[in-house]
């Protein structure tokens, strides 16, 4: 034997673990191990991130019809014909929003006739001029609900935007797809009843790559947030005196 080097080992030597070539052995097993640990952190990952922006931006919409709202009773307390103004105006936009503006959620931006309509609704009301105290408090309670309309559809706007890298959507199905077929790249081959357990695992992974693609954009798909903030909005204008 030559110093530092260990003899070659033949076939004979597979049970003293020189040799693996058992589809179950420790290479099929370490390798299945860190192929399933890549597939969850690539999944967690793409779940996990536009869960929480979806989850922004279904609480930045409550912000902004609750801001609406509280518009549309400031706007009480202006004189009359400014406050039939302010509250179409109001009314026009989160209608317009939920009906027309959604669309454009869909595809990734704002509409910008939606922004027309608050540059507008806002002209109006720094137009009016007022020397009774309570309604200029009004106008100003009336604006400062305005501007936060204005911050949460800047932020609405960033929301529609937000999305995974098209690498990461795809590195999910790949993955996915390895997993499924490296049993039989290991050398298994199961039969009969030993099949159930490879079906659940293929429609588990399908279930989760469906869910990433579902729930990639905010404003789209069976999970995304939806305008019912602003149908409530609308609701309760038709309530307020």
């Amino acid at each position: 034997m030559v110093f530092g080097l260990k003899p070659s080992r033949s076939r004979e030597d597979d049970k003293d673990g020189w040799v693996d070539e058992k589809p179950d052995g420790p290479t099929a097993g370490h390798a299945g191990g860190m192929l399933s640990a890549l597939f969850l952190l690539i999944f967690a990952i793409a779940i996990i991130i536009p869960w929480t922006v979806a989850d922004s931006a279904r609480q930045n919409t409550q912000v902004e019809s609750q801001a609406l709202v509280e518009a549309y009773w400031a706007a009480g307390d202006l004189a009359t014909a400014d406050s039939g103004t302010v509250r179409a105006g109001l009314r026009d936009y989160a209608r317009f929003v939920a009906d027309t503006e959604w669309t454009s959620l869909a595809r990734g931006h704002l509409d910008d006739a939606g922004w027309a309509r608050l540059d507008g609704l806002r002209a109006s009301i720094d137009g009016f001029a007022y020397t009774d105290k309570d309604q200029k408090a009004a106008q100003d309670r009336v604006d400062t609900q305005l501007q936060a309309v204005y911050e949460a559809r800047r932020q609405r706007a960033v929301d529609a935007q937000a999305g995974l890298p098209v690498g990461v959507l795809w590195l999910t199905v790949v993955t996915g797809i390895i997993i499924a077929v490296f049993p039989f790249l290991a050398g298994a081959r199961p039969r009969g009843i030993v099949w159930l357990p490879w079906v659940v695992m293929v429609g588990c992974l399908m279930i989760g790559v469906f869910l990433v693609f579902a729930i990639d954009q905010a404003f789209t798909g069976p999970l995304g947030v939806g305008p019912d903030a602003y149908r409530t909005a609308l609701q309760e204008f038709a309530r307020i005196p």
